[in-house]
């Protein structure tokens, strides 16, 4: 008995050191690469990176052309030339977009639109601070790549893409490299290394793109050689003339009191899942809600009916059900109030500006590109990215908070809403001069809506992803994604069964 306990606990100490040198190992790997690669000082000082060469598609053995440009701190632009054929893979730092034969030119969404800002946030990170950039490296083990002696690594970003990487035994640089992007696994092999600029370059890849397969001889390599924005952005041709935007915006304010009103025939689920990391970006904590909700005076009433997978209590569901009553009756003073306010502003003569500062704010703030017209959801939207106007200088926090956004929004002209909404800060941004609150940059958000009964757009997904500090005490990362569903016609004026609205 002894001796078989001995072995339990010999084994979990090896297990535990076997962790530990795996996690140090791992940091040695990257730094004998970043070494071999040109070191940290040449390696952070590459701003763009642009490669040009030719390909042979194995498949069909045509011949084409390969281009490659990054720039920090996060473009991306993959661009393979087969005969007529365009296969472009590109993050432009507010969305992703692919262009392939079979569905032309598109904005990514999802999964695939991570994949692909993950691999434009690696590519140009370049295996530097690890921890600042959020990347988690674990050491795998031993490997053969085309005969040769590797070690295999598996690298995790904070949005959770892995990425499998080989590094060569002898050499230390990167042999070969399997990820998924846009929703494509990726694997590129890696071959005739030659420096450029002090920087290893290779000249000879492999690249396998699902289930196509493409030799690649690069003819040309430049680093922080002159890379333009409009290498990023969408192609000239699926662009379209900008409407005006401050008329849009103002269309969708002033319909939005018509949207709230529809919006009222309306009940469904939503599902909360809320997960908090540590420092290291391990789960701290995981808690799941359910609940039931409604539309009133265009605000979301929600109530509670399962915590964490469990549904309430009589003693607590009755204690909710009050809760809920007392937020019916505070938003309903809160709209008697604002009619009266309202009514008297009409009769004093004067014009009411407080629903345009936030669409003010936004068209000052923000600078709009890329205007293109897709389809989404089997709808026709006006698509455009956004980026902080350069020029504006914020006074507000507000106006800093709006400033600090970039992303990408999806608009239906027609039914005058927004839907689908990307956005993350571009910078981090300071409340009370860091002293009561700040926001970290990268902090991300997505909302998606649905046009429900061919009438109006409602929430169906929302995303967020949030670091930040309060007080000046430790810091927090937490994540929340919300799901909207069950959507079922509902008469706003039965507000007795709150916990529960019934179909009509």
């Amino acid at each position: 008995m002894r001796r078989c306990l001995y072995f339990v606990v010999f084994g979990f100490c090896l297990l535990g050191l076997l962790a530990g040198a795996h996690a140090q190992d791992a940091g040695k790997i990257i730094d004998q690469y970043v070494k071999a690669a040109g070191g940290a000082k040449g390696l952070s000082k590459i701003q763009t990176l642009s490669l040009e060469g030719t390909l042979i598609d194995s498949a069909s053995g045509k011949s084409g052309a390969y281009t490659f440009n990054t720039r920090l701190p996060n473009r991306y632009y993959s661009e393979i030339l087969v005969g007529d054929a365009h296969f472009i893979d590109a993050y432009n730092g507010k969305s992703a977009w692919r262009e392939d034969p079979a569905s032309g030119v598109r904005t990514l969404l999802g999964t695939d639109a991570v994949e692909m800002a993950a691999t434009a946030r690696y590519t140009n990170a370049r295996l530097l601070n690890l921890k600042k950039n959020k990347l988690t490296a674990v050491l795998k083990g031993h490997a053969t790549i085309r005969g040769k002696d590797a070690l295999e690594m598996d690298l995790t970003s904070a949005s959770g893409v892995a990425r499998r990487i080989f590094f060569d035994a002898q050499s230390h640089l990167i042999v070969k490299e399997i990820a998924p992007i846009g929703g494509i696994e990726q694997e590129i092999l890696y071959d005739d290394y030659r420096p450029v600029a002090g920087i290893q370059i290779s000249h000879k890849l492999e690249l396998r793109r699902g289930t196509d397969s493409y030799e690649i001889i690069v003819r040309r390599a430049a680093v922080n050689e002159q890379v333009g924005e409009r290498v990023f952005d969408f192609p000239r041709k699926s662009q379209v003339q900008f409407p005006d935007l401050k008329a849009l915006f103002k269309e969708i304010d002033a319909n939005q009191k018509a949207i709230d009103k529809i919006k009222e025939n309306y009940a469904g689920t939503q599902v909360t899942e809320e997960t908090e990391y540590d420092g290291a970006g391990k789960v701290k904590k995981r808690e799941s809600s359910e609940h039931t909700f409604f539309y009133l005076n265009g605000r979301e009433v929600s109530t509670l009916v399962k915590k964490d997978g469990k549904p309430l209590t009589g003693d607590e569901q009755k204690k909710e059900n009050e809760r809920v009553q007392k937020r019916i009756q505070e938003i309903q003073q809160r709209e008697a109030k604002k009619e009266a306010k309202e009514e008297k502003t009409k009769e004093e003569g004067k014009q009411e500006k407080q629903d345009d500062v936030g669409i003010e704010v936004f068209l000052h703030s923000s600078q709009f590109v890329n205007p293109r017209r897709e389809r989404f959801r089997g709808q026709d939207v006006l698509v455009f990215d956004f980026e902080p106007n350069p020029d504006f200088k914020p006074h507000s926090l507000v106006e800093k908070l709006a400033h600090s956004l970039a992303g990408v929004v999806w608009v239906d002209e027609q039914a005058h809403d927004v839907a689908r909404l990307e956005a993350y800060f571009a910078d981090s941004v300071k409340i009370g001069g860091g002293l009561l609150a700040s926001v970290q940059k990268g902090t991300s958000f997505v909302f998606e809506q649905a046009f429900v009964n061919n009438e109006v757009w409602l929430p169906t997904y929302e995303e967020a992803h949030i670091g930040a500090r309060f007080l000046l005490v430790k810091g927090f990362h937490m994540s929340e994604v919300t799901r909207y569903f069950d959507y079922r016609r509902f008469n706003v004026e039965s507000l007795s069964t709150i916990a529960a609205p019934k179909p009509q």
